[in-house]
């Protein structure tokens, strides 16, 4: 399994970006993945999850309201939408997932996950 984040950079507080997530090698009928993030000097934590049979979300009370988790089956591609960033929202945001269904709050609470992309980094300053 091999999972590619795109779409970091520089933003102004307030601003909007859109990360994607490219899946393959996944080899059983469904998936679940989620959006991660590791500030400077903090833990990693979870920011959201999809899955992709029934489309169900999960998001952290920190993103609740402001970041949007989809998904595009047909072309394995998972979107995290970010919207009103703000100035702790800097980190490196990692896509990551398991094969199989399974509860996304678990998997974003828990990173109870297998395979883990690079990260990209999400930079939000004036």
């Amino acid at each position: 399994v091999q999972l590619v984040e795109s779409g970091g950079g520089l933003v102004q507080p307030g601003g909007s970006l859109r990360l994607s997530c490219a899946a393959s090698g996944f080899t059983l009928p469904y998936y679940t993945i989620g959006w991660f993030r590791q500030a400077p000097g903090k833990e990693r934590e979870g920011v959201s999850c999809i899955s992709s049979k029934d489309g169900s979300t999960y998001y952290a009370d920190s993103v609740k309201g402001r970041f949007t988790i989809s998904i595009d089956d047909a072309k394995k591609m998972v979107y995290l939408q970010m919207d009103s960033l703000a100035l702790d929202d800097t980190a490196v945001y990692y896509c990551a997932g398991l094969e199989g269904p399974a509860d996304v709050g678990f998997v974003t609470t828990n990173m109870a996950v297998d395979y883990w992309g690079k990260g990209t980094l999400v930079t939000v300053s004036a």
